[in-house]
């Protein structure tokens, strides 16, 4: 006889809580191995948590609708003909008399905070005061990103439970949507989230307008989780950045030359992010000294090479999908794989395993213009990799009869990592070992 504890499982690197939607099963009911026991919301993914057992749910500890911190326990589940009868709480928190049922604490995910890069803003359409709608994180995150205020939002007919607003729903409003005003939407808004609830207690600010011409805009939930995090990881690691330019002259003739036979032979586009992946991947076993955390005084050196990849958001954000594995690839399933996690970031279809387990980060901020960047490090990670724009310069080349000077695909490399583990020495060389695969890329290289 046993009791199982279902625990709220992470979601993501950067995701500290989750929003019950729906129990699928009541208390009492049977339930069988990975059949889906609730329906839960963050405000990157929507999901559905599975039993870890097979048993009886024996009691519920969070109503439709609570917000619950990962790794807290939301349910009980009978095992082995174990009574439904609710336990005591004492006997959830603890181990009870010897004659009852022990408990039995499946842990799904390790509730540690970590940082991320980058991670998805939650949307200013919270419940007015007069809304006693419930609105998904998601859901209110898409209708943020195409302008709907909550007025209009509370127009929308929903096909979930007791008329909930599902991510279907809200995607096919917007896409038979058309003549929206988005100025104005959102300044309908900001209005309205004024009169929700009073504003917080601040810290004085530093400069006072006197004019009026000013927009104060109170930071939402997830953007204040986003500036924790990066202060976060500014306290927890020491950081320092290198870069390198890196003459991409070879690859970049290697890419045109093969885009147009790499559509029709594989029916994918090929970009450059494949190719650097490819380079941080062999760098990475050369000094695996990179693909590490820290837990205290100890390093912790990663087996997997499973590399996160920052991907835009239709909200403007951006989210880091991991290519597990990333090692076990050639050229055309890295190609697949990097287009198969942008496409659903694109198109808010990640799953919670898709932003999971990250080893290390690339980061391309040359798709802003950027010629390089300080990337900030993503928790509990030790190094992160910028990319910068790829841009023609005039470069010194030494030639059998001399120097001379031609025009070249030219772009820096900045890595940043985590001085408590990753000394000068290491970073740097890891960093130049990159560049250097990038430079000595095989042209004749085939598909």
């Amino acid at each position: 006889m046993a009791k199982v504890e279902l625990i709220m499982p992470k979601m993501g690197e950067s995701i500290m809580e989750a929003t019950i939607l729906n129990w699928t099963k009541s208390v009492g009911d049977t339930i069988d191995l990975d059949e889906t026991v609730l329906e839960i919301a963050t405000d990157k993914v929507d999901s559905e948590i599975p039993s870890p057992v097979a048993g009886v749910l024996s009691e519920i500890l969070f109503e439709v609708d609570a917000v619950v911190p990962i790794g807290t326990v939301i349910a009980i589940i009978a095992t082995e003909g174990e009574s439904a009868s609710s336990p005591s709480p004492a006997v959830v928190e603890a181990p009870a008399a010897a004659s009852a049922a022990p408990i039995v604490k499946v842990v799904q995910a390790k509730a540690a905070p970590v940082a991320s890069v980058a991670a998805t803003s939650s949307s200013s359409h919270g419940d007015s005061v007069d809304s006693k709608r419930f609105y998904s994180p998601l859901v209110k995150n898409i209708a943020s990103s195409e302008g709907i205020p909550l007025s209009e939002l509370e127009s929308v007919s929903g096909t979930g439970s007791k008329g909930r607003l599902t991510k279907k729903d809200i995607l096919a409003y917007v896409a038979n949507r058309s003549g929206a005003p988005v100025i104005q939407a959102t300044s309908q808004v900001v209005t309205q989230n004024n009169l929700a609830a009073p504003k917080a207690k601040s810290a004085p600010s530093s400069s006072v307008s006197t004019s009026g011409n000013v927009e104060i805009i109170e930071m939402d939930r997830m953007r204040k989780l986003i500036a924790d995090h990066m202060v976060m990881s500014k306290h927890t690691s020491p950081h320092v950045t290198s870069f390198v330019e890196a003459d991409v002259t070879n690859l970049v003739n290697w890419r045109n030359s093969v885009k147009g036979d790499f559509i029709k032979t594989h029916g994918e586009k090929i970009t450059f992010t494949p190719i650097f992946v490819e380079a941080v991947v062999k760098a990475i076993k050369d000094y695996p000294g990179v693909n590490a955390s820290v837990d205290g005084t100890s390093i912790i050196l990663k087996k997997d090479i499973n590399i996160g990849m920052a991907a835009a958001l239709p909200s403007g954000n951006l989210i880091v999908p991991v290519i597990k594995n990333a090692d076990s690839l050639n050229m055309v399933g890295l190609t697949k794989k990097v287009n198969d996690l942008a496409n659903r970031a694109r198109s808010n279809k990640l799953s919670p395993s898709d932003i999971q387990g990250g080893t290390f980060t690339l980061t391309n901020v040359g798709t802003f213009g950027n010629v390089m960047g300080t990337p900030i490090i993503n928790q509990p990670q030790v190094a992160i990799l910028a990319v910068g724009a790829i841009r023609k310069k005039p470069a010194v080349l030494e030639t059998e009869y001399g120097d001379v000077i031609a025009i070249r695909q030219m772009m820096f490399l900045s890595l940043s990592y985590d001085h408590r583990v990753v000394d000068g020495m290491l970073g740097g060389s890891f960093l130049r070992r990159i560049a250097d695969y990038l430079e000595q890329f095989d042209v004749d290289q085939k598909i």
